[in-house]
């Protein structure tokens, strides 16, 4: 999604954290990390997440986790499961498929 979207520009508003318009127009987000604010886009954001899952499968089965499948809404555009796609790989995971939740 871009920064200047409805959308985004009405759900900013219940966020609890500021986002600012990053140089292409898309939304990047300014959080306080390790003391410091810092930028993130919305994929670097979603890598975090998906590499402490990582960490915990790992944790619990004893193994290092190297592929996934990874689900997301069915409302989710191609641009959404590719950005989600894309925080899978910055997490350090092989990506084997998207699949949409009801699938799953």
């Amino acid at each position: 999604r871009r920064f200047d979207e409805p959308t985004v520009r009405n759900d900013m508003k219940s966020w609890p954290f500021k986002v600012v318009k990053g140089g292409d127009g898309k939304p990047i987000i300014q959080a306080t990390h390790m003391g410091r604010v810092k930028n993130f886009t919305p994929q670097e954001i979603s890598s975090m997440v998906l590499a402490r899952m990582k960490e915990i499968a790992e944790t619990y089965l004893g193994q290092k986790v190297k592929n996934a499948v990874i689900t997301v809404p069915a409302y989710f555009n191609d641009s959404q499961r590719q950005a989600t796609k894309d925080a899978g790989t910055i997490a350090g995971l092989n990506v084997q498929r998207i699949i949409n939740e009801p699938t799953a």
